[in-house]
């Protein structure tokens, strides 16, 4: 399965246990959770016809199995996303299923495909080489039923992904033809998200708890039920996260310097705060920027701070005492709109910024502006 998620990127999560292509992998700390699951449901099933080591053993061989099964159908992903020159943050294995990052989306609906459709074709692959390895074997033999299930297992990892909708890998084939026959990249995700949901919570019970009983692949019980719950609601939540950053994505042409920033005063910073309050609430401005002898900005006054000081201190409070100094990503580009925007954001989070425009004596204004981080959040919010 692949995401694209917007950089940069956060601390990952998981056990680090190499790279692909200078491509950190991640085992999540679920994926063991998982692993104790197999081995202790399916070791005495196994330990009453191989003997306990036997037994036990096999059941954590095809855990394993099952774990690199994932990471080959991730690393799928990784290698053709890769080959078109797009970043990869990660590749994780999770408790259901494995993650591929991917930091920008594809150009083209023809690269979409071929992201998306790569993993399980690798699954297939895999479904292949396993089915013709058990001929090596002896029917009955430990050997044999470990990859008779490593196939059978691969060839449902590869249909349960081309289900279509998002976030599954058949999702991402829906949207790369609905993105090829509408032109429009984020109408097909919403299209292919909302078909995520029908999927979840349609096609998934239909599935687990009704085709493969009916054709004797599994049984309605209270696991397979509670299975059948889990994968729907890790489907659905995918699904709704999905929907949710095309909303913000739609949204994110308001978030813009130039529309935002607001006016900002000039003041020296051993300045009484009472008196910068004063002086801009005169001029009408909501921000306040310290400046140095020569009238460079040293450092952004905090609003939250300035509200937190009483009023009968504030004429002892000298008004850098409630300033963040400038460091680097403080000052931000007035030409910055959209996902650069929160990017530069992201990489110094704080409350305000501030923007230089340059001066405009004529028009009586320092130059300077500061964007409030709350203003951002508001313009690009439901």
């Amino acid at each position: 399965m692949t995401t694209p998620v917007p950089a940069p990127a956060p601390q990952l999560r998981g056990v680090r246990v190499g790279r692909v292509l200078d491509v950190p992998v991640l085992v999540s700390p679920s994926w063991f959770l998982f692993a104790a699951f197999v081995v202790f449901s399916f070791g005495p099933l196994l330990a009453e016809r191989y003997g306990p080591g036997r037994g036990y053993s096999g059941a954590g061989a095809f855990a394993v199995l099952l774990l690199l099964s994932v990471l080959l159908h991730e690393v799928g992903h990784c290698v053709v996303a890769r080959a078109f020159g797009l970043p990869v943050r990660s590749i994780t294995v999770t408790f259901l299923a494995g993650l591929t990052e991917i930091t920008e989306p594809p150009q083209t609906p023809a690269r979409e495909y071929a992201v998306a459709v790569v993993g399980p074709l690798v699954s297939l692959l895999l479904a292949g080489l396993a089915w013709a390895g058990s001929d090596l074997f002896a029917p009955g033999t430990l050997p044999y039923l470990l990859l008779t299930l490593a196939a059978w297992s691969n060839g449902l990892v590869a249909a349960f992904n081309l289900l279509p909708g998002l976030p599954l890998d058949g999702g991402r084939v829906l949207r790369s033809a609905l993105w090829r026959i509408t032109g429009d990249p984020d109408r097909a995700t919403r299209a292919a998200a909302w078909a995520g949901r029908v999927v979840a919570l349609v096609v998934v019970p239909v599935l687990l708890l009704g085709v493969l009983p009916a054709v004797g692949r599994g049984q309605v019980s209270i696991g397979s039920v509670l299975f059948a719950g889990l994968v729907s609601a890790f489907i659905y939540a995918g699904a709704t996260a999905t929907l949710q950053q095309a909303r913000l994505t739609a949204r994110l042409p308001r978030a813009s310097v130039a529309a935002l920033a607001r006016p900002a005063l000039a003041v020296p910073g051993d300045l009484p705060l009472a008196e910068a309050v004063r002086q801009a609430q005169s001029a009408a401005v909501r921000a306040v920027v310290v400046v140095d002898s020569a009238g460079r900005p040293s450092a952004v006054v905090s609003e939250a701070a300035v509200l937190a000081t009483p009023e009968e201190r504030r004429p002892w409070v000298p008004v850098a005492s409630v300033a963040r100094s400038l460091s680097d990503g403080l000052v931000l580009d007035p030409s910055l709109t959209g996902e650069r925007l929160l990017e530069a954001m992201r990489r110094t989070p704080a409350s305000e910024y501030v923007v230089v425009d340059g001066p405009d004596p004529a028009a009586g204004r320092s130059g300077l502006r500061v964007l409030v981080t709350a203003d951002v959040a508001a313009a690009v919010a439901p």
